[in-house]
């Protein structure tokens, strides 16, 4: 959970500098385009690992098979 949280930050920072290499060098080129990329992929993957990192998984450990028994 903690990674999914630092990777929406990092993903705040890439917005930052899409905004500021946007006013620039624009729209259309390629670092600014490369920094929208990565905010879109850091704020995605932080979204996944923010739902994995809250599941309630049961406990499917060996040990825990051995003591139903």
């Amino acid at each position: 959970m903690v990674m999914g949280v630092l990777s929406e930050l990092i993903a705040l920072g890439c917005l930052v500098m899409t905004y500021l290499k946007s006013e620039t060098l624009g729209m259309e080129d390629v670092i600014t385009a490369s920094f929208m990329a990565s905010t879109f992929f850091f704020f995605m993957c932080g979204i996944v690992m923010i739902i994995v990192g809250r599941a309630d998984l049961p406990d499917l450990s060996m040990a825990s098979l051995r003591d139903e028994k």
